[in-house]
């Protein structure tokens, strides 16, 4: 885990926009400013500790260099048919392994590997700027482009840096996005001409001519039923199979390793695999300081069935409102998901003992796990009302006390009484158009703006009703909302974390089942319930979905106030 920048211009401050991501990269820092791609990196070293596999990292004929932020699953598999191919290693390090092939199969050599990684390459032979993103956007990829000149970092705050000096113009629009979507969504960030390079997708840039190309995908998810005939002990037997192939896979590392526990299925699942596996395991957890809203009961259930070595520690009200504030130094840019505040403190508690921690998160996306999708599937049977009664419930709404009785049923009409995406929207706590008026008009935004671009894009009605909604989350919130949250969150504590339930080969075969299979007997997340029924604690498996979000009133004022995005925007970004 690691974290680099480069660009095309000899006057940047690449120094100090390495030093502004020391974070993620606390082990060595390197700086090569001597081609037509200036590059740094960062690195918090995991697998191969010797300096022999710090980064840049260069072919040994100088053909090409590479520069990686992540962990390759399997590497060692790809080695050893590469060194058959005849490439020879001078290191441990997964990133040799992605050069060289790189080096055998040019473009294509991303076919070749799983895992979570953004990637930059120089090939010196066409004298072209390679990036890649991981299929799932575990880990985020930046650039900025102004049709000239060229930059590329693991952060926008590093780009803010390196670009320093000059001024970076916000984007009105990705403001108002983020009231919608809580995130600002790719391939927008705060500022114009800056991006994100989306799940899945690779672009290349020519430092001769200034020109980058469109980013194209290179992987998308498919969602076609590939077995319709699978019985449910065949699905789960599989899915076992790939499981443990997938934690084995990502318990590779040179340093001390441990795993997040929540005491919900999914993080007992990866704990579960592992402790099965023979591994001494060490988990850790958060709680809050009432068990009426704490799993610390459950992680403990889990811990000693199967005998970890736990560590828990409690996050108080006051601990989350003084954390509130870090959410803008964290993400650069608007972000509204308060379980940020849990996921950083469970990171810092584990970065006391490990430097490497695997989670659970992912599955609520691929194996159908919210609970988001039986109400939307309840309230969309519901007539919808015109736009003029949703913006006339929002103005009285807004006179009213959140626990005030008509507010609370103001609130669900205006749900239930939507349709389609802005239906979905408002399941998943976004503002409604009409709540966002006031904002669209002082942002300058023209009426007829599309307030669901980003759902639109994703949203697939010859899907089965659950898995079009599986496939809309996998593509928008997973990248835009729960992955950037584990990326930042554990990064700003120098914490590798590892989401073995996102590798590739789980992530399709999940999609490719049945709708009827991966949600057996009608329960979310059926399949893998089932998978883990003679394994898991029968509490476990029994219990229903709980979100990792602080209690509400840990908020303080902003529990009975306006929606926590429309705070952020105001108190973090509107007044600076």
């Amino acid at each position: 885990m690691c974290g680099f920048v480069g660009g095309t211009e000899t006057d940047w401050r690449y120094a100090d926009a390495l030093e502004s991501i020391r974070h993620r990269g606390p082990d060595a820092g390197s700086l090569d400013i001597s081609g037509p791609i200036r590059v740094g990196f960062r690195r918090l070293a995991i697998i191969d500790l010797a300096p022999e596999a710090n980064q840049p990292f260069f072919a040994k004929d100088g053909r090409a260099w590479i520069v990686f932020n992540g962990e390759i699953y399997g590497f060692r598999r790809l080695r050893a048919e590469l060194e058959r191919l005849g490439h020879p290693f001078r290191t441990q390090s997964d990133t040799e392994v992605l050069l060289n092939a790189y080096l055998e199969w040019g473009e294509s050599f991303v076919e070749h590997v799983d895992g979570m990684f953004a990637i930059a390459i120089y090939d010196a032979r066409d004298r072209q700027l390679r990036l890649y993103r991981d299929r799932a956007g575990i880990k985020p990829l930046y650039y900025f482009h102004d049709g000239r000149r060229f930059a590329f970092a693991s952060e926008l705050k590093a780009l803010e840096r390196v670009l320093a000096g000059e001024t970076l113009e916000r984007d009105p629009s990705a403001l108002y996005d983020f009231l919608g979507y809580r995130y600002v969504p790719a391939p927008k960030t705060l500022y114009r001409q800056c991006y994100k390079l989306l799940p899945g997708q690779t672009l290349r840039f020519d430092p001769a001519t200034g020109r980058a190309t469109t980013p194209r995908n290179y992987w998308l998810l498919s969602a076609e039923v590939r077995n319709e005939a699978v019985t449910a002990d065949e699905a789960a037997e599989e899915l076992r199979l790939l499981i443990d192939e997938s934690v084995r896979d990502q318990m590779i590392a040179d340093v001390p390793l441990g795993f997040f526990l929540s005491g919900g299925l999914d993080s007992s699942v990866v704990v579960a695999a592992a402790a099965q596996a023979g591994a001494q395991v060490a988990t850790f957890s958060i709680g809050f300081d009432s068990d009426d809203v704490s799993e610390t009961p459950f992680a403990r259930l889990v811990a000693g069935h199967f005998g970890t070595n736990h560590h828990e520690r409690m996050l108080t009200r006051e601990g989350a409102q003084d954390l509130l504030p870090q959410l803008k130094t964290w993400f650069d840019e608007p972000f509204a998901d308060d379980s940020a505040l849990p996921t950083y403190l469970v990171s810092k508690i584990a970065r006391e003992h490990v430097t490497v921690a695997l989670t659970g998160d992912g599955s609520d996306e691929v194996f159908g796990g919210y609970s988001t999708y039986q109400r939307y599937l309840r309230y969309a049977r519901w007539p919808s009302w015109p736009r003029a009664f949703d913006r006339g419930s929002v103005r009285l709404r807004r006179r009213l006390h959140r626990r005030n009785p008509v507010y609370r049923l103001l609130r669900v009409l205006e749900t239930v009484m939507s349709s389609d995406i802005e239906l979905w929207s408002k399941i998943m706590h976004g503002m409604s158009p009409a709540a966002k008026t006031e904002y669209r008009q002082a942002l300058g935004l023209p009426g007829d703006y599309d307030d669901w671009w980003h759902y639109r894009a994703w949203w697939r009605e010859d899907l089965p009703p659950t898995t079009r909604l599986q496939y809309l989350d996998f593509n928008t919130y997973l990248p835009g909302c729960i992955l950037t949250k584990v990326d930042r969150a554990s990064m700003a504590v120098s914490l590798e974390a590892r989401v073995p339930l996102l590798s590739r080969r789980l992530i399709e075969f999940s999609f490719g089942l049945p709708e009827s299979v991966r949600l057996l007997n009608g329960e979310s997340k059926g399949i893998l319930r089932h998978a883990y029924r003679d394994i898991l604690p029968r509490a476990i498996l029994e219990r229903r979905k709980k979100g990792f979000g602080v209690p509400r009133y840990y908020l303080g004022n902003l529990g009975d106030g306006i929606p926590l995005q429309e705070h952020i925007l105001r108190e973090l970004f509107l007044s600076s």
